[in-house]
This record gives C-alpha cells, structure tokens and sequence, in this order.
C-alpha cells in the first residue's frame, strides 16, 4: 500500500458544480401530481362510462330474454352505480370512483348469478 488516496472519489462523496434549484423541482413536482391526478380523473371516467354500457346493454339483452325480472334489474342497478363512479371520476373522487365501479360490477355479477 502507498498511502496515497485513491484520485476519484465515490459517486455519493463527489461533490456537484451546481446544486439544483429548489424552485425548478417543486415546479415539476407538481406538474407531475397534477398530471397524475389528470390521468387518474380521466381512468375512472373512463372506466365508469364502459361498465355503464356494458351494464345497460345487458339488462337490455336479458329483458328481452326469458331472465326472470330480477337479472335485468340488477344489471341496471349495477349500471347506474358504475355512472356514479363516472361522475365521482369526474369531480376528482377517483378513490370513491373505484369503490363505486367495484360495487357496481359487483351488483351485476349478483344479478348474473340468479339467472
């Protein structure tokens, strides 16, 4: 051994020529959740308004059909639950939106059983 030190330091004791700005990242910080929450807003729409459809065009097929009348209610049931989580999604209660989607595709899987 030398004694003499190693020339380069290790990657977490370098010290940086210019530290970032505090300002620029809580600038994109922010950016960032706002965009996350833009997403999160626009998945529950989403998703609310497809299983609304769904839910509707299935309790219209089954009350055509020869389902007793509790199929189709309840798939209607489970519909417009799901449309209220289309509208919670919209008003940015997506944690709210998720339950209510859950519960709704729920409501019709009952529905679907008593066929």
């Amino acid at each position: 051994m030398s004694g003499r030190p190693d020339s380069d330091l290790p990657p977490d004791t370098q010290t940086a020529e210019e530290p970032p700005e505090a300002d620029d990242e809580a600038v994109h910080d922010d950016d960032s959740l706002d965009a996350h929450a833009r997403r999160a807003r626009w998945a529950a729409v989403g998703t609310g308004v497809v299983l609304a459809l769904a839910g509707t065009a299935a309790a219209v097929l089954r009350a055509f059909g020869t389902a007793p009348v509790l199929v189709p209610a309840a798939y209607a049931c489970g519909a417009s639950v799901c449309a209220l989580a289309a509208v919670l999604g919209a008003r940015g209660r997506t944690r709210r939106a998720l339950w209510a989607a859950v519960a709704g595709v729920m409501i019709m899987a009952l529905g679907d059983q008593f066929d």
